[in-house]
């Protein structure tokens, strides 16, 4: 006569080894927390422009809105309904002749945008986290060159790249961008437009 109680035990762990088998593979991951759970909206605080050149904080703005709207992650709201608040320093503009012709006239740049990172958490009146020297960088030709652009129009490619730092770095958390080093802004002209690579000697293109 069988043994009821083994019969038993035999069915029981076939069904426990088969719902193992029905889900191998299977991993249950959470979603990593990056910011505190209670913030659910941000806000983006009017960004302060400590530059010599007026309006960039505008068109910076803009970017940001839209990429953060493009995200999803978050929603945006005013400052005052936020739970997060975004905040954006522009400290540099340096823009810089790279490249000149034989009259010694500019004939291509780089320019730089630097901008530091904050995020402030409203409910706590804390700063989270800050990111600096977020950079944006444009070498371009000039519009006496063939397909060259404008400094506005590289301003604008500056924006977009400027735009997914900030975005990014706010979603994804520490590590997703990093800035510039101090040491590479050391040496750079004060805010503003001034050159800082000397122009060089024009080449007499018969020398003999």
């Amino acid at each position: 006569m069988p043994n009821k109680n083994g019969a038993n035990f035999l069915v029981a762990a076939l069904a426990l080894l088969a719902g193992a088998c029905s889900t191998e593979g299977v991993i249950y991951t959470p979603a990593q927390q990056i910011l505190p759970q209670h913030i659910k909206r941000l806000a983006i605080a009017p960004i302060q422009n400590k530059t010599q050149q007026f309006g960039l904080e505008d068109k910076l703005a803009l970017r940001v809105r839209d990429e953060f709207l493009r995200n999803g992650t978050y929603p945006l709201s005013p400052l005052a309904e936020s739970d997060g608040v975004v905040q954006i320093v522009l400290t540099r503009y340096i823009l810089t002749p790279t490249q000149y012709d034989a009259v010694l006239a500019p004939t291509a740049y780089k320019l730089r945008v630097i901008a530091d990172l904050q995020f402030i958490d409203r409910h706590a009146n804390t700063i989270l986290w800050t990111e600096q020297n977020l950079e944006g960088i444009q070498n371009y030709a000039s519009l006496t060159v063939a397909g060259g652009i404008t400094e506005e129009q590289a301003r604008e490619l500056i924006w977009d790249v400027l735009a997914r730092d900030v975005v990014k770095r706010t979603v994804e958390g520490f590590g997703t961008v990093s800035g510039a080093s101090k040491r590479d802004i050391s040496g750079e002209a004060p805010p503003g437009r001034t050159p800082t690579e000397p122009k060089p000697k024009p080449v007499n293109p018969n020398p003999y």
